[in-house]
């Protein structure tokens, strides 16, 4: 059981760290030799970052951070969409900053910043009883279908929220009938199906030439 309620830490870690790990540029070079990966100035035991490299293969740990570019930049795509004119060079503009963003995303170097924060969580002897445990069916199999279950599991959070902001929303007009009223928390409608003029003005190319500003004052810091 304690095994497994580490996966579960392992991968929403990994998850989290994959999310925010594209915008720290300033990092130093990810790829370093064996043994030569730090904490906060201290190297780690080259032995142990092996079993560290080793229990990453074993959970997939590099499919786990590109998955979550995957997930990103769609859930970028969708904001995007939402602020730019839906016609061809709207559609470009969007799949240009998604290629973009997807090349500029340093995948190799997430991967090799967890190996330090294994190091700082986990013991030498916890990380070999991870290994063991990721050795045998069920590991491999809790390994296999922890991606899935994630997935999921934000589903159904993503659910739950926006019913209970929908609901909230609702209440606290009713509560303030002279406030308010107009407040929306987001359709997911383009703009131009809610406001006919902006389909007129996209159409003539003039929203075109204000897409880049408005697109990147509505994307989320991920």
């Amino acid at each position: 059981m304690k095994a497994v309620l580490a996966l579960v830490v392992i991968y929403i870690g990994t998850f989290l760290v994959a999310i925010q790990g594209a915008s720290q540029n300033s990092a130093p070079p990810a790829r370093q030799s064996a043994g030569t990966q730090q904490v906060a100035g201290k190297p780690i035991d080259p032995a142990k970052e092996a079993d560290i490299r080793a229990l990453m293969e074993l959970v997939g740990a590099r499919d786990v951070v590109e998955e979550s570019v995957n997930t990103s930049a769609e859930q970028f795509r969708e904001k995007l969409l939402v602020t730019v004119p839906a016609n061809d060079k709207g559609q470009a503009f969007v799949n240009a900053f998604v290629s973009s963003y997807e090349k500029k995303y340093d995948a190799d170097q997430v991967t090799e910043r967890l190996v330090g924060i294994y190091d700082k969580h986990y013991s030498e002897d916890e990380i070999k009883g991870l290994l063991q445990f990721y050795g045998s069916p069920l590991g491999q199999k809790v390994a296999a279908e922890m991606p899935k279950i994630n997935h999921e599991i934000q589903e159904v959070v993503r659910a739950a929220g926006g019913k209970a902001a929908k609901e909230s929303l609702q209440a606290a007009k009713d509560q303030n009938p002279d406030v308010g009223q107009s407040a929306r928390l987001g359709s997911g409608q383009r703009r131009w199906q809610q406001r006919p003029a902006d389909a007129a003005q996209a159409s003539s190319g003039n929203a075109a030439a204000n897409a880049p500003a408005s697109a990147s004052a509505s994307i989320p810091q991920p």
